[in-house]
Formats: C-alpha cells, structure tokens, sequence
C-alpha cells in the first residue's frame, strides 16, 4: 500500500510513463500532499452529527464554519481532547484530535441540556 505524508492510502495517481520530468512529477506530488494536508486539518462531521443536524434544523454559513475551525484550533492549542464549541445558540461536541463534531444541538431546544465526558468549553 502507498504512503501520502504518512497515510497509507489503496491508490496511487495513475501516470503514462514518461509523460512528465521527475521535477513536474515532483511539483504534482507536492501540490497534491498541499491540498490533502489542508482537508485533514478541516472539521469534520460524523454521520451521527450530520443526522442530528439534519434533525434539529441545524444550519451554517461559510462564516460559522470558520469560527467551528478557529475554536477547534483554541481547544487543540489547550490540549483538549473532547470540547463542547458553543456557537450562537447552538452547542458543538467535538473530538479535538480527530477534528470531528459528534453531535449538535441547539440550547434551549432539548429535554437536557446537560453536557458529560467534556474536558473544555469553547466560545465562539
């Protein structure tokens, strides 16, 4: 199995021999360990996050989503390992390392609003 920045990965960019200099090989390899690097450390949304969103009427804008990102940044920058983000009126768990939100909820909105196995709060 191939290794892109130290993923192992089931593919590899199928290229005609020949077709390209070792340097242009070099720059496309380059560019693409840039793009994919760059969509690792994005926010990610599990499914069981995107259900409860689709449930609860939860949407965002390109803005929030930003914010989402920089206070996933503040909780990492903390050693936080499970952060509740609270954006707006609406409450984010998110798994720091991984970068991905396991559920959302709107305040107010539900039975409880009573948050467990959190350690940092973040405002964004």
């Amino acid at each position: 199995m191939s290794e892109i920045n130290g993923i192992k990965v089931p593919f590899l960019p199928l290229i005609e021999k020949g077709s390209f200099s070792s340097a242009q090989l070099e720059d496309i390899k380059s560019g693409f360990n840039d793009i994919f690097s760059k969509e690792l450390e994005k926010v990610k949304f599990s499914n069981h996050a995107l259900k409860r969103m689709e449930s609860r009427n939860i949407q965002f804008s390109d803005d929030q989503m930003q914010r989402l990102n920089e206070g996933v940044e503040k909780a990492e920058m903390k050693g936080a390992k499970d952060s509740l983000i609270m954006m707006d009126k609406t409450a984010f768990i998110i798994n720091i390392p991984n970068k991905t939100v396991i559920t959302a909820m709107q305040i107010g909105n539900e039975d409880s609003d009573v948050f467990t196995n959190i350690d940092s709060v973040v405002f964004v």
